[in-house]
């Protein structure tokens, strides 16, 4: 390729990875994140387009198992060696056929392999399943985390002037004299670790905000903003009975139905391997032409059957059942191997929860109590009872607060949905259209992720 080539082919898909797409014309709901990633996302997009190309495939194989009709013409001349001796056939002769045939064992294979492509079809709607349970639980994350860094990001910047200002008359008491000297340094310091602390957590939520767009497919540095909203106590309603938990995980989950549908296909060699052993049973009917007027008859219709049979399949059928056996053993150890995984991150995915609830708790009681304390500092101040620069430190403390209690709940938010994922259970509804609009997805979504929603889904479960 030439360089101009190359770089049509770039500017090409750069305008195409987020063409196409409904204009962003308000705040972004989460429901709305959630169905724009649904949508628009290009990881959830190869995976519902490798799981379309397995659909199509499996098509081809089913096809593979009809007849055979072919169409044959051809044309044949030779010279004559001795023009004395009378000729037999036409010095030009055209041919043609049109032979219907079936090959019975061909048929078997065809269908055996049929079988199998299926099961591959299955097993790719089981990946599609599982990317779009990581994307969901991605987008909760981003979301919340982004949707903090818009709510406080105000308050952030209004400090930043106040705060250069108190570390300005801080230093200048300092050289004066003024105070004293440890007190001045002391008082700085602890200024500039809060300031650190919250530029750091400033960046962390920043990131979010980009890391959501990318979910979404929402061209990087556009502008956006997000429909901020409370925040809500979550409950997951699960019963106390893990042992139900990990029924529910190991049927639903996509990693145990893959392991499952590779056992049935490697059982399904067994089957091949054994059609393979049978005779080549073939079936021919056609009709032909022949030009060659030396022969009684130009046309006529012929039929048949013939039988072949490979000796030496059954040399090798010994090790063709071994293969199968080890591949069946491979699975099978992986399948526990995959169950047990899956125990675990049930389990852990509940301890994680309950551990995010309780630091959520944590952090809105540090919350709260900063905030008591600046609004008591406040008063003080307004009484010229305490500096400016105390004022300040608080106004700084309780920001910190309130950007750890939302990274606590972005958290929390994100162990919610990883406990249903642990448990399979698909984060969208069964008869949900990405062709639909993202507000009619966002609605079915809504509802979804709704208490009842989330009732629903375990009722179906079989959890309620």
């Amino acid at each position: 390729m030439t360089k101009d080539q190359t770089l049509a082919f770039a500017n090409e898909r750069l305008i195409r990875a987020t063409a196409d797409q409904e204009p962003i014309s308000g705040p972004i709901s989460l429901y709305e994140a959630m169905a724009r990633a649904l949508k628009y996302n290009l990881d959830t997009k190869v995976e519902i387009m490798e799981a379309a190309l397995k659909v199509r495939e499996l098509d081809l194989a089913n096809y593979s198992a009809l007849p055979k009709l072919v169409a044959n013409s051809g044309y044949a001349g030779r010279n004559e060696a001795d023009a004395s001796t009378p000729s037999t056939r036409d010095k030009d002769i055209f041919s043609d056929d049109l032979t219907f045939s079936w090959n019975i064992l061909d048929f078997g294979l065809s269908y055996v392999r049929a079988k199998q492509a299926a099961d591959e079809a299955l097993i790719q709607e089981e990946m599609k399943r599982k990317i779009v349970n990581r994307v969901i639980e991605d987008v909760r994350t981003a979301y919340w985390r982004a949707a903090s860094y818009e709510r406080l990001v105000g308050r952030m910047h209004a400090l930043q002037g106040r705060i250069a200002g108190a570390l300005k008359d801080t230093r200048r008491l300092a050289n004066s004299a003024e105070s004293s000297p440890l007190v001045a340094l002391t008082y700085e310091r602890e200024l500039i670790q809060i300031q650190r602390e919250i530029e750091l957590l400033e960046g962390e939520l920043q990131v979010a905000k980009s890391q959501l767009a990318a979910l979404m497919n929402v061209r990087p540095g556009s502008k956006y903003t997000l429909a901020v909203p409370s925040r809500r106590p979550t409950k997951l309603g699960l019963p106390d009975k893990v042992g139900d938990l990990f029924q529910v995980a190991a049927t639903n989950r996509p990693e145990m139905r893959e392991v499952a549908y590779r056992m049935r296909i490697n059982d399904k060699e067994v089957d091949a391997a054994l059609l393979e052993l049978l005779p080549n049973f073939n079936l021919y009917a056609g009709v032909n032409y022949d030009s060659n007027k030396f022969i009684a008859s130009n046309d006529w219709v012929s039929w048949g059957a013939k039988v072949s049979w490979n000796a030496m399949k059954l040399a090798t059928m010994p090790v063709v059942m071994k293969k199968v056996e080890a591949q069946g053993a491979a699975l099978d150890a992986r399948s526990l191997s995959v169950a047990m995984a899956i125990m675990t991150q049930v389990h852990i995915s509940r301890v994680r929860y309950a551990h995010q609830r309780k630091s959520y708790g944590t952090a809105a009681a540090l919350s709260n109590v900063s905030h008591r304390i600046l609004k008591q500092v406040r008063s003080e101040t307004e009484a010229q009872k305490t500096s400016q620069q105390i004022l300040i430190r608080e106004e700084m403390n309780a920001l910190l607060a309130d950007a750890k209690l939302d990274m606590a709940y972005a958290d929390l938010q994100n162990a919610y949905a990883n406990v249903y994922a642990s448990l399979g259970l698909d984060p969208f509804p069964r008869d949900l259209n990405t062709k639909a609009s993202v507000t009619v997805i966002a609605e079915k979504l809504k509802g979804m992720w709704a208490q009842e929603g989330a009732k629903a889904r375990l009722e179906v479960a079989g959890l309620q």
